[in-house]
């Protein structure tokens, strides 16, 4: 059970800081909208990430600058288009109440999610990288060590999507909307200086 442990810890250490996926996921489970294939989206991406970090990816894509270079511009620049966006709805104050707000499609949420997902660079250095190299320690139990990665994930997003809507009573409030939305930008905005000045 110790490798398990340990992974659903590493896996829930990384998951829980805030970042665009989560705040995406939060804002999503508060319009109570699409909460159920976004979270299993964001799941099931960060087991197939884990999987093939224990796997040994973990080495090959710390060998590829370029490839990470290219995600971390595409992922600066959709970060920043969506960080536009929440300024926009904190400017429409029409648009904040939790009655009123007009819930995206299921396949707009759907690629929001994966791209939140994948052109993030963070989550292959976390997930494939850094999970994968701690995996490697714990030799032929490092499948235990992964599986407790990937339940850590299920569990984190899952808690969050449908958590949010005990938040639901603040959020009647236009002016949380407005909040909320501040927060998302500064969190978008702030990712993507990040990934733009890393290199």
């Amino acid at each position: 059970m110790f490798p398990f442990l340990t992974g659903f810890a590493t896996g829930g250490g990384l998951i829980v800081a805030i970042g665009a996926q989560n705040a995406y996921i939060l804002r999503l489970g508060l319009m109570r909208t699409h909460v159920f294939a976004c979270c299993l989206i964001c799941a099931l991406a960060d087991a197939v990430l884990i999987l093939l970090g224990v796997a040994g990816l973990g080495a090959l894509v710390e060998a590829s600058p370029a490839l990470l270079t290219v995600i971390r511009f595409g992922g600066a620049a959709f970060l920043t288009a969506y960080g536009i966006f929440a300024l926009r709805r904190m400017l429409k104050p029409d648009a904040m109440d939790l009655g009123q707000a007009k819930p995206p499609a299921l396949r707009t949420a759907i690629a929001t999610v994966l791209a939140f997902t994948f052109l993030n660079p963070h989550v292959y250095l976390d997930t494939v990288v850094l999970m994968g190299s701690i995996s490697a320690s714990f030799g032929a139990d490092r499948w235990w060590f992964g599986a407790g990665g990937m339940v850590a994930s299920f569990v984190w997003f899952f808690g969050l999507g449908y958590g949010a809507r005990l938040l639901a009573p603040v959020f009647q409030r236009p002016t949380a909307w407005r909040v909320l939305d501040a927060i998302i930008a500064l969190v978008m905005f702030t990712i993507a200086a990040g990934l733009l000045f890393s290199g």
